[in-house]
């Protein structure tokens, strides 16, 4: 079986590096907003604020790391496509995944978009299917295209003999 066709949209990357870094800077942030605290409380032990700057550093690093690797790597996995037949995704950073839904198993297809996506103009395109694995996403692509595909899947599913069950 070959790779679906498609690719999210190159936006997705800056939205994941985003998203990282945004959880970065809390993490981060929060020993080194202590340490500058610290002091405030009275003479704290040198060993403490070192240690909190220490933690501060090396979740910076570790965040900035991952914002550097996960979603170049991330835009290489992520793939969808729509046939006349099936949804098919691959996803997944370390542990990846491929689904396939036959039409006659999809029950719904939604959209959702985030703050951040509606800033980027990025959507996901969820199809719920009678699956016990739960819902296939396509996760990060154009919000234009995402409504598209949406009314092309919702059409083919309509059109699909079956009963999604």
């Amino acid at each position: 079986m070959r790779p679906p066709r498609h690719r999210v949209a190159r936006r997705a990357v800056v939205w994941w590096s985003t998203r990282i870094l945004s959880g970065t800077a809390l993490a981060a942030g929060a020993p080194a907003l202590a340490a500058l605290a610290v002091p405030a409380l009275g003479t704290p032990p040198e060993v403490l604020t070192t240690a909190l700057w220490w933690a501060a550093a090396a979740l910076g690093g570790a965040g900035l790391a991952t914002a550097a690797v996960v979603p170049q790597w991330r835009f290489r996995v992520h793939r969808w496509e729509v046939t006349d037949t099936a949804v098919y995704t691959a996803s997944g950073w370390l542990w990846q995944e491929w689904r396939v839904a036959p039409m006659s198993r999809v029950q719904t297809v939604d959209t959702q978009r985030g703050p951040l996506q509606r800033l980027f103009r990025l959507a996901d395109v969820v199809v719920t299917t009678a699956s016990a694995a739960g819902p296939i996403s396509i996760k990060g692509i154009d919000g234009d295209r995402a409504r598209s595909v949406a009314a092309e899947l919702t059409e083919a599913a309509h059109n699909t003999e079956g009963d999604a069950t």
